[in-house]
């Protein structure tokens, strides 16, 4: 009974030590991470954005007559 125990309390240290160690490393490496977030946001965004602008200005273009009528009098 006192192995068991023992092995509980063994892999209860690693578990601790584990959440403890990744803690301290998101911690230290915090504005390394944020930037790399930041800059993968930002290039979504602009992927994203730059996909959209050629559909929206052929939309919002009028189309030219493909025939005009007579000159107007003065």
């Amino acid at each position: 009974m006192q192995k068991v125990i023992n092995v509980l309390a063994v892999l209860s240290f690693i578990g601790t030590a584990g959440i403890v160690g990744g803690g301290t490393y998101v911690y230290l490496n915090r504005e390394a991470i944020i930037e790399d977030a930041k800059e993968k946001v930002t290039k979504a965004a602009t992927e994203a954005i730059a996909g959209a602008l050629p559909g929206l200005i052929d939309n919002a273009m009028p189309k030219l007559p493909e025939a005009t009528g007579p000159a107007m009098p003065f």
